[in-house]
């Protein structure tokens, strides 16, 4: 078996965070676990309805949830979730991909580790982001001013 195919929870930090839109249309009634969770070594950047995470500095945290799609739904789940990532396996490195999927070490609420699938924007488009992006505060994309589950004030 490759690193591919192991079948991981997923490490979401925007929209596929519960509560946001496509959680509802890709991941609702398919999990069998969500919890909080946090990464390291990923810098968060504002996006169009959306934040871009990059790989950063180790001491960067990026704040999201841990996925576990339900055994039965695993492969129609990622594939879904590549496909909306645009994700391609096997084109890692060849500027096909505007993200990676890479394992990565999650953080639990409670400190526990666990490796976790998490895409991350690769290549020209991460240099740039690196450079002119508006990096999200705290790491926390509903955080953010005027999100419904940002802070009241």
């Amino acid at each position: 078996m490759t690193i591919e195919d192991e079948r991981l929870p997923f490490f979401v930090y925007g929209t596929l965070r519960p509560g946001e839109a496509n959680h509802a249309r890709f991941l609702r009634g398919r999990t069998a676990s969500e919890e909080p969770a946090r990464i390291r070594g990923v810098l968060l950047y504002e996006g169009p309805g959306y934040p871009y995470a990059v790989a950063g500095p180790a001491d960067a945290v990026v704040h999201g949830a841990l996925v576990l799609p339900r055994a039965a739904d695993y492969e129609d789940v990622r594939t879904a979730l590549d496909r909306l990532e645009g994700y391609t396996p096997g084109a890692e490195g060849s500027g096909h991909n505007l993200y990676e999927r890479v394992a990565t070490e999650a953080v639990r609420a409670d400190g526990g580790t666990v490796r976790a699938w998490v895409y991350l924007v690769a290549g020209p488009p991460a240099a740039r982001l690196r450079a002119t992006g508006t990096p999200v505060a705290g790491g926390d994309w509903t955080g953010r001013p005027g999100h419904p589950a940002g802070n009241p004030g």
